[in-house]
């Protein structure tokens, strides 16, 4: 079963990770916040569209970035 996913994974992850990656610098950040804005337009309060946990897993990428490297966010 684990190997299916991954091979699931493997054949669609070359594209998702033009998309989906931790960002390391200020611009791959700018960049996921752009990509969250769209999802939000997107999913909405919808919890139930097929790309509801995209936007809760792009959120927390930016999140964790957030936490690092903007002072604001920092405690």
């Amino acid at each position: 079963m684990q190997s299916i996913n991954v091979s699931k994974a493997l054949n669609v992850w070359p594209l998702m990770a033009k998309i989906i990656y931790v960002p390391h610098t200020e611009q791959e950040y700018e960049e996921l916040v752009i990509f969250l804005d769209s999802l939000i337009d997107e999913v909405g309060e919808d919890e139930m569209h097929p790309l509801a946990s995209l936007m809760d897993i792009v959120g927390v990428l930016i999140e964790s970035y957030e936490d690092k490297h903007v002072p604001e966010f920092n405690k």
